[in-house]
Order: structure tokens, then sequence, then C-alpha cells
């Protein structure tokens, strides 16, 4: 497990932040949160995280958009994205993965797998891109 590792919590929906921040918490990790584009910048240039779970449906700046711009960046292209959606449309999920997600989970946040799917992550960063419920 990696413990303390940070991990950055991008949604426009303040309960999806509360659940995920208290999960993960609740397993060791560094939570910070933003709720949109705008924000998860600023927080990004204090501290690069090791993980973001990405809203894709956002105001101003899309997910989508914000994971092309990290992954063009050298500071920031290592950082593992997980793409974060309940609005699972067909080709989504390819769309996440063609910008530059490693990985594709859907809403609700199911808080018996969350913690033990992070921690898969961050331990391979180079998880399968498979659909994760």
């Amino acid at each position: 497990m990696h413990e303390n590792a940070s991990i950055l919590v991008v949604d426009d929906n303040p309960m999806n932040l509360k659940l995920a921040t208290a999960v993960l918490q609740k397993s060791g990790y560094r939570v910070r949160t933003a709720q949109t584009a705008k924000e998860a910048l600023a927080l990004i240039d204090e501290e690069v995280p090791s993980l973001i779970l990405m809203d894709i449906q956002m105001p101003e700046m899309d997910g989508l958009t914000l994971t092309r711009k990290l992954k063009s960046e050298a500071r920031t292209r290592e950082i593992f994205i997980v793409a974060f959606t309940a609005a699972a449309m067909k080709g989504d999920r390819e769309r996440a993965l063609d910008a530059g997600c490693e990985a594709y989970m859907t809403k609700p946040i199911d808080t018996r797998t969350l913690r033990a799917r992070i921690g898969e992550f961050l331990a391979s960063r180079t998880a399968p891109s498979g659909d994760v419920q």
C-alpha cells in the first residue's frame, strides 16, 4: 500500500468529493480536492500528486481537456489519471483513454472497492485500462 501517496480528486459534485475523500483518507492517502480545472491546476502547481481521480464532465474546462493539458507537460505527464464519470456513454471509455487517462471508473463510488483499486493503480503505475465498477 502506498500510504501517504498524494491523490487529487477533481469533481464538481461536493458529495462525490466528500465521499472519495473520506474513503481515501481512511486508507492513509493524502487527499486534496478541486471542483474546477482551474482549482486543480493551482493545487498541482503546489504539489504534483501521485494520482488524480478526474471527473470528465465539469464546467469551464472538462476533465479530458485538463488531462490532455497535464499529459502534454513534462512536469505532470507521469501523473496516473483515472477518468471518473457518471456519464458512461458508448465511447466514453475510449475517449478518456485517448485523452491520456490510464484507467476508467464509473460513478457512483463503490466504497468497498475504491481503496483497493487506487492501491492497484499506484502499485502498478501501468494499470490495465479496463472498466472498473
